[in-house]
């Protein structure tokens, strides 16, 4: 059974993100090093005693839909309703509105450790996150009256409506349109798919936030809008009032996180009489919609990376209670009785080894992404630009890499428990399942790295890439300094690591300098694994400097194995950058004419 490793992401908060000195220099507010441990610890034990026992059952049950109604799974109404009442959907909501104001880091710790309960339960709140700080950046004061106090409390949840069977990552193809009515409001008319929590039991009212294209509007993604509409159109008390013309027409059967309702949402259709459409607000100007929905993508896709690292673990302590308890054949230097426990077989514990080491390294690189989009406002405002470029650099590596990971970590889960990993009954097989599909949504991982490569080693001119470079450089420095037996081969790994970072980044900056954009794509996702790995295992070192000689043992460990095993993988990325473009675009040729 999951338990919620409430130490480990402590220490990684507070000494591998910068959060311990931004607390120090009282930055954060009244957040404190006693006040985040006990958040910490109760959230843990939420997610350990509350959602992982309910997980199972949500996988069998799924979400079934009778006329237009979605049951969700036997005991999640009450589980979502204890949730709530405990505060946790208000963790970083605006205390304006209700919202307990505490910083996005800590917050996606606890999500961390609720999506490790459950990826199905997680991603519903994730949503509602992301339609929080949407309403609140863009939305008029009359809306966020209407809508921010019920959403940060979790009376009622938030979706993201952009995707249509013709258009998935192309937004310029969608399709869904927004008449003005003559009383502020629009009439919004189309079908939109895989809109997760689209509708469900849990709560009172959903509220969409949908993309749709107003009359006359430009073509392409220039011309679309954002739009508020409501499952229950709020009546003069601020109370759902009468149906709107919203309605789930359908429920994906998927490969995974079958507690999670992924509906088909259709839009204006007279479901319930006139076909006179779905009456939404504008949320933001007329055509800058793209711009205000991207303020709740960028929060979703921390989230999603957030997820990667929650199975990672799940599946990680997993595999390693099985791996004490499967026995099987003789192990050298194993003097109990009998077969050994698997644990004890160089292979497996390779294997387990790293599985820690990934998940570790995934949680230092999005938690390091959270915090840098807390100093963009409580930095003093100096640093504000750098901690922004910072945020916009680590986002699609914290989102695509994580997720990886999680997959990675997983499907080798499965590997540990051998034959009993491909039947259900384990769960290491429904971990896989859950996970797969985090590299898909919120962005798919190509195009997080294209992101990554197009838009974000070029940001204030290359500034920001050899910020962060410099930063995971100044570790290795003190790694060497610290000159510990513990750490022995690390800062040579790392440097090594550093530098094949610096010279695939080198390479990609002059592709743009001369205008080689394909050959820069090609290199693209090999990239984004290279900095994920070098990254990692910088920040797996720091963990391990910051805890006292003595008392590192386990982290010194991680850091050594990493660094021995996993970071060397750097090499073959940065020759796969700098010489496969050629025979990558050659081969794709071939691929066209076959």
């Amino acid at each position: 059974m999951y338990r919620a490793p409430v130490a480990e992401i402590s220490h990684t908060l507070k000494h591998v993100t910068g959060l311990g000195a931004a607390m120090e220099k009282q930055q954060l507010g009244e957040l404190s090093q006693d006040l985040l441990d006990a958040i910490l610890e109760e959230a843990g034990k939420f997610s350990s005693e509350e959602i992982a026992p309910l997980s199972e059952i949500a996988d069998r049950q799924g979400t079934p839909l009778n006329d237009g109604v979605v049951t969700m799974p036997d005991g999640w109404q009450d589980l979502y309703k204890r949730w709530t009442e405990g505060g946790w959907n208000g963790l970083t909501g605006p205390e304006d509105f209700g919202g307990q104001g505490l910083p996005i880091s800590l917050g996606a710790a606890a999500f961390e450790m609720w999506n490790s309960g459950s990826l199905a339960f997680g991603i519903g709140p994730t949503l509602t996150v992301g339609a929080v700080e949407a309403i609140a950046s863009h939305a008029t004061d009359d809306l966020k009256e209407i809508y921010l106090e019920n959403l940060i409390s979790g009376k009622w949840t938030g979706t993201m409506n952009l995707t249509e069977p013709q258009a998935g990552s192309d937004l310029n193809a969608l399709k869904t349109y927004a008449e003005p009515a003559e009383d502020d409001t629009y009439r919004i008319f189309g079908q939109k798919i895989f809109i997760t929590y689209g509708e469900h039991d849990l709560t009172e009212n959903i509220i969409h936030l949908v993309l749709a294209r107003l009359p006359d509007a430009p073509a392409g993604q220039r011309g679309l809008s954002l739009f508020l509409v409501p499952k229950f159109i709020p009546d003069e008390t601020g109370r759902p009032g009468s149906r709107n013309d919203v309605f789930c027409n359908g429920i994906e059967h998927k490969m995974g996180i079958h507690g999670s309702p992924t509906c088909t949402m259709i839009f204006g259709d007279g479901k319930h009489g006139e076909r006179a459409g779905a009456i939404g607000w504008l949320v933001g100007e007329e055509n800058r919609g793209l711009a205000c929905m991207f303020t709740m993508m960028n929060n979703a896709r921390l989230l999603v990376g957030i997820q990667g690292v929650a199975v990672a673990e799940a599946a990680t302590q997993k595999a390693i209670a099985f791996a004490r308890d499967r026995r099987q054949g003789r192990a050298e230097g194993y003097k109990g009785e009998g077969m050994a426990p698997i644990i004890h077989h160089p292979d497996v514990q390779r294997n387990l080894l790293t599985m820690q080491a990934l998940t570790a390294a995934a949680r230092a690189i999005s938690y390091n992404c959270a915090h840098a989009i807390d100093m963009e406002e409580a930095a003093p405002e100096a640093e504000r630009e750098d901690w922004s470029h910072r945020a916009a650099l680590l986002t699609p590596i914290a989102k695509a890499f994580s997720t990886d990971i999680g997959c990675e970590v997983a499907n080798i889960g499965i590997q540990i428990h051998g034959g009993m990993g491909f039947v259900e009954e384990t769960g290491a097989a429904r971990l896989l399942r859950d996970a797969r599909i985090a590299p898909i949504y919120e962005g798919t991982n190509g195009i997080q790295a294209i992101d990554l490569v197009t838009r974000k080693i070029t940001l204030n001119g290359g500034k920001a890439i050899a910020g962060v470079i410099g930063e995971l450089r100044d570790i290795v420095d003190e790694v060497t300094r610290a000159n510990r037996n513990d750490l022995s081969g690390v800062a040579q790994g790392l440097s090594q690591a550093l530098d094949d970072l610096q010279s695939a980044t080198d390479y990609l900056l002059e592709c743009h300098a001369s205008g080689e954009r394909n050959t820069a794509l090609a290199g693209a996702t090999p990239y984004l694994r290279l900095i994920g790995l070098a990254a990692g295992g910088c920040y797996l070192a720091r963990a391990a400097l910051s805890t006292p000689h003595g008392e590192s043992a386990h982290r010194a460990a991680i850091a050594r194995f990493a660094t021995g095993n996993l970071t060397g993988e750097t090499a073959s990325l940065k020759t796969a950058i700098e010489n496969g473009a050629v025979s990558l675009l050659d081969a794709g040729a071939a691929l066209l004419a076959s």
